[in-house]
């Protein structure tokens, strides 16, 4: 009997791996589309294909509205943000009232990857498909980020959690530094393979799609369902529409205050982080004078650095803690800024420096928040509960934009602008270091890591 519990202990434990590794998988699979897709390629060729459209102002008019063609890009995320933040909060608890996580993920990832995918028809003028299909891929990859981290707290035990999280980022940076590699060598040598340059942007993006709907697979065979939790598993607001639904959501936070706490703290400094992320390009080329190339290898140089952040700042929080270590890295994140107001124009090595900067702490960041949030989540609601999560990473992050304009409108010094960002690393650390994380964790329900 006892060889035989053994026996079961060892089976479940490898099980457990099996899951684990399976998991990480999605970020191998789709950030491959933040990468090359929302970060590198389509920006500046949805734009040349807007212009293309545009009338003799520079206008296009989709339903009859005039848009300036260098604003279609924008408008399109800024779109499918409103279309992720009134989608999740539904998929959200309909997951947890049903435990059904896996085929929701699987039909939001393959919802992504098609429009991705059918991103390689955007050619000639037609704007009106490409801003559709980036609404579609973007908010179809916030519902699966979402699904894809309330597995977190089912698949690894509290004690792992924080190297489970950072391998799962580090695993998603591998990747898109890998294909981003693959891409660049592509498009810079298009003349080589006979395309042109518009067609091998084309094959880019529509690589990306492949990619993530193949890589798909290997987390939807290995992650398992869980029975839901009876305890308002039958909630009648479960199917009410996106905002009522995100409304009872943060009224059931409320039970939870220090959860919100977090929360709070996490949208102020993820503000930050974002802003830095969107902006550092346009610090580079505008303030700096630096060429397009150098700014792509920055963008590779970060995802690079990032790999071997996350996993060095998730060892760091198994000897100090994940609430020490982020704010840890948000003094890192202070003091990148700090040294990026001083950088000289028209030097790349030292704009390669701030990237290793900024590479090296941000996966340990995203990856510690979100171990660490998962541990203030009440069982039973970790799909509801992460899509609130999920609207701070990606679809509340426009302070840090607008404080960056208006900064730079006032000054007119772009250097000005950046130190600006200091402000959101400074609030959120004073937040995260008031959050008792300890009683946070046991108020939700959870049992209390030995380091937190």
């Amino acid at each position: 009997m006892g060889i035989e519990t053994v026996r079961d202990e060892a089976s479940d434990e490898a099980a457990d791996r099996r899951e684990r590794r399976g998991w990480y998988f999605y970020d191998w699979a789709c950030s491959v589309y933040s990468t090359s897709v929302l970060t590198v390629f389509l920006g500046p060729y949805l734009t040349s294909v807007a212009e293309k459209a545009a009338d003799a102002d520079g206008f296009v008019h989709p339903l009859g509205i005039p848009v300036r063609a260098g604003s279609v890009f924008a408008y399109s995320v800024s779109l499918s943000i409103i279309v992720a933040v009134l989608v999740m909060p539904v998929v959200g608890a309909a997951a947890d009232r049903t435990g059904r996580k896996k085929p929701l993920l699987g039909a939001a990832a393959y919802v992504g990857a098609t429009a991705t995918t059918g991103m390689f028809f955007l050619d000639g003028d037609r704007y009106l498909l490409g801003g559709l299909l980036l609404i579609i891929a973007n908010a179809a990859l916030s519902v699966s980020m979402m699904l894809y981290n309330s597995f977190l707290p089912q698949i690894a035990p509290v004690e792992e959690r924080d190297s489970v999280s950072s391998r799962g980022w580090a695993f998603g940076y591998a990747a898109g530094s890998l294909v981003l590699v693959v891409n660049l060598v592509l498009y810079t040598a298009h003349d080589s393979f006979g395309l042109s340059e518009g067609m091998a942007v084309r094959v880019c993006l529509a690589s990306a799609g492949l990619w993530w709907g193949a890589f798909t697979l290997v987390p939807l065979r290995r992650l398992r369902d869980r029975q839901a939790a009876p305890a308002e598993a039958a909630d009648k607001e479960a199917t009410s529409p996106g905002l009522r639904q995100l409304a009872a959501t943060v009224r059931d936070m409320r039970r939870h205050p220090l959860t919100l706490a977090f929360l709070l703290a996490y949208l102020v400094y993820n503000d930050g982080i974002q802003t830095v992320i969107s902006q550092a390009s346009v610090y580079g080329s505008e303030e700096l004078g630096l060429g397009q190339s150098t700014l792509i290898g920055a963008v590779l140089l970060v995802q690079v650095l990032a790999v071997a952040g996350a996993l060095g700042m998730g060892r760091l929080a198994r000897v100090y803690g994940a609430k020490r270590t982020i704010l840890g890295s948000l003094v890192a994140w202070t003091v990148t800024l700090a040294a990026g107001y001083f950088l000289p124009a028209g030097a790349p090595a030292w704009f390669f420096v701030l990237a290793a900067g900024i590479g090296l702490v941000l996966g340990g960041s995203q990856a510690l928040s979100r171990s660490l949030f998962s541990h203030l989540v009440p069982p039973g609601k970790e799909a509801e509960y992460f899509s609130a999560y999920e609207m701070s990473d990606r679809g509340m992050s426009w302070l840090g934009p607008l404080l960056f304009g208006i900064t730079y409108q006032l000054t007119g010094s772009y250097r000005d602008a950046i130190i600006s960002l200091v402000a959101f690393f400074v609030i959120g650390f004073v937040l995260l270091a008031r959050v008792p994380v300890g009683r946070a964790i046991r108020d939700a329900g959870n049992p209390v890591p030995e380091r937190i």
